[in-house]
């Protein structure tokens, strides 16, 4: 059975996949975080470094887009692919010019304000959700300023990856949730467009993060993907 590498969002470690690791046993899964370096491409290369030698691969958000840049670098060892509430597109002008300022803020003390104040209401359907606004919050905490520094930079400056997914074939998954901000539908449909082998599933009554928000579709969705 192959491997499955998970990449969570932005300022997220393993518990932003809650129980789905778990739900899928007997198959392996290995967490892999991109926190070394601060671009995609060595972000990627890192986590390709400890990863298996050919594995199943779903990333959510920046974990997406992380995935997208491993598949460029590594196609061969990528068997499958399941991009969760992410962008294929470079970041536009005014996302870019907002992260300075904001890494400045986090940099000085104020992590917990520019994730809780900027970051964080967006992230969910449900915005009195505070079990799972609290998660989100300890993990940014435990990850710390120099990570969110490292993480910006790297989405401020990543490439376009159309180019990479149109030349995928294998089984792949689209999946977001209803209500995402972060990363609206047309940015799924285009991901799906490229990749018209690929399942288009949307997640009722969920936001930016469906592992958390709604973990039941969200496992079958990727149980589907995993048996195709």
């Amino acid at each position: 059975m192959t491997p499955l590498v998970l990449i969570p969002g932005m300022m997220c470690d393993a518990r932003m996949w809650g129980g789905i690791p778990a739900a899928l046993s007997p198959r392996r899964v290995c967490h892999a975080l991109p926190l070394q370096g601060e671009t995609m491409s060595e972000m990627a290369a890192a986590i390709l470094l400890e990863a298996p030698a050919r594995f199943a691969l779903a990333g959510l958000s920046m974990g997406g887009i992380v995935a997208m840049e491993i598949l460029r670098q590594a196609p061969d060892r990528v068997e499958r692919l399941a991009l969760l509430d992410t962008n294929p597109l470079a970041e536009v002008p005014e996302v870019q010019a907002r992260r300075a300022p904001q890494i400045e803020r986090a940099l000085a003390g104020g992590l917990d304000t520019v994730m809780r104040d900027e970051m964080k209401p967006n992230y969910l359907a449900n915005p009195d959700d505070m079990a799972t606004l609290d998660l989100c919050m300890d993990m940014a905490r435990a990850l710390g300023p120099d990570v969110f520094q490292s993480q910006s930079l790297a989405l401020r400056d990543r490439p376009d990856q159309c180019d990479t997914l149109a030349r995928f074939t294998g089984p792949a998954l689209v999946l977001m949730g209803e209500l995402d901000r972060p990363c609206p539908r047309d940015r799924h449909e285009l991901m799906h467009r490229l990749m018209p082998q690929s399942n288009f599933v949307i997640v009722p009554d969920a936001g930016h993060l469906p592992p958390l928000e709604q973990p039941v579709a969200t496992t079958k969705a990727l149980k589907t993907w995993l048996d195709q």
